[in-house]
C-alpha cells in the first residue's frame, strides 16, 4: 500500500490516515485504493471492530486530485472493493475531520457513521463551481442528515461551512477545539469497541437499512445521471481552470 495513505491498529479499531498533506489529502488513485482496500480490511478481520478515518498536516480530505482528473495518470492497482462512498464497510466508521472536508472529502465523511470535527473544520460538496456533480453519495446522505431545504443550498450553491454550522445542520456529530478530532474519534471508537462485536455490526445493519434506499441500488442509478456530467467538456475545464488558476469558461456541453 502507498504511503499516500497510512493504516494503524489499536485494540479492535483500525486508524486509517490519508498522508498527502501537501495536497491536501485530494483524492488520488493510490488513496482511493489504498482506502477500498483498508475497508475490506476492516470488513474482514474478525479482530476489527471499528474503523477512524482522519487525514494527516490539519486537513481531512479536499477532494478529488483534478489534476489526476485531467491527465488520467493514474496507474496503478484498482482495487477490487467498492470505495468507502459508494459502499460503506458493515462495522462502524467515525470520521476525525480537522481543516478541510470538502467535495469528494466532504462524501467521504458523510458516508461515516459519526463524524467528528475540530472547530476549525470547514464542510462543502463545491463541485458544481467546478462543472461537476457531487456523485461520491454526498446528494443522497445530505438530505439524511439534515433537511432537504438545507441539502439544497449547500449542493446547488456550492457554500462551504463551519463546523458548527454543520453541527447544527445535523452532519456532525461532535465539535471539539481544534486538533482534538482524531483524540475524541479514538475515545468513541474505543468504546464502541469495547462493545459486542455482532451486536454492534447487527446495530450498523439495521440502522443503515432504515432508510428506503440501499447505497448500492442508489449509486447504480445515480450513475446514469452524473456519468455524462463526469464525461463533459465542461468537467474537463472546470478542472483545467482550477489546475491553472483561473475562472473556467462554461459551454454547457
Amino acid at each position: 500500500m502507498s504511503d499516500e495513505l497510512l493504516t494503524e491498529v489499536r485494540g479492535g479499531v483500525l486508524i486509517v490516515t490519508l498522508n498527502r498533506p501537501a495536497q491536501r489529502n485530494a483524492l488520488n488513485g493510490a488513496v482511493m485504493y489504498g482506502i477500498s482496500e483498508a475497508m475490506h480490511r476492516l470488513e474482514t478481520d474478525d479482530s476489527l471492530v471499528v474503523g477512524v478515518i482522519t487525514g494527516a498536516g490539519g486537513t481531512f480530505c479536499s477532494g478529488m486530485d483534478l489534476k489526476e482528473f485531467v491527465t488520467g495518470g493514474y496507474t496503478g492497482p484498482r482495487s477490487e472493493h467498492p470505495y468507502l462512498s459508494q459502499q460503506p464497510p458493515a462495522k462502524p466508521i467515525i470520521a476525525a475531520v480537522e481543516g478541510y472536508a470538502l467535495a469528494g472529502g466532504c462524501e467521504t465523511a458523510l458516508a461515516c457513521d459519526i463524524i467528528v470535527a475540530g472547530s476549525d473544520a470547514k464542510f462543502g460538496i463545491p463541485e458544481v463551481k467546478r462543472g461537476l456533480v457531487a456523485a461520491g453519495g454526498g446528494l443522497y446522505r445530505m438530505p439524511r442528515v439534515m433537511s432537504y431545504q438545507n441539502a439544497a443550498l449547500l449542493a446547488l450553491t456550492g457554500d462551504i461551512i463551519s463546523a458548527d454550522q454543520a453541527k447544527d445542520m445535523g452532519m456532525v456529530t461532535i465539535v471539539t477545539a481544534t486538533g482534538g478530532a482524531l483524540d475524541s474519534a479514538l475515545e468513541i471508537a474505543g468504546r464502541i469497541a469495547a462493545n459486542g462485536p455482532l451486536a454492534v455490526r447487527a446495530t450498523k445493519e439495521v440502522l443503515a437499512k432504515s432508510a428506503s434506499y440501499t447505497d448500492p441500488e442508489f449509486m447504480a442509478w445515480q450513475q446514469t445521471i452524473t456519468g455524462p456530467v463526469f464525461a463533459s467538456a465542461d468537467a474537463k475545464e472546470g478542472a483545467t481552470a482550477f489546475a491553472e488558476k483561473r475562472e473556467p469558461q462554461w459551454k454547457a456541453r
